[in-house]
């Protein structure tokens, strides 16, 4: 099947809705992460976008704790 105009369009419009991050990791930790992610019946991207959304959420939760404390 041909890559048309319309299907060209379509992936645009689609990949607009999202900004790109380029990572790099040590060798052999994509495939780490990319078991894990598996193991857990994630993409290695859903994964990461997981991994990334829970931590900035527990460090906003620590900050406001320790704020509390001060």
């Amino acid at each position: 099947m041909a890559y048309d105009e319309v299907s060209r369009k379509s992936t645009g419009k689609y990949r607009s809705k999202f900004d790109m991050l380029q990572i790099r990791v040590s060798q052999g930790d994509r495939d780490k992460i990319n078991d894990h992610a598996k193991k857990h019946g994630e993409s290695m991207n859903a994964f990461i976008n997981r991994a990334i959304k829970e931590t900035i959420e527990r460090d906003n939760a620590s900050s406001n704790h320790e704020a509390v404390r001060e």
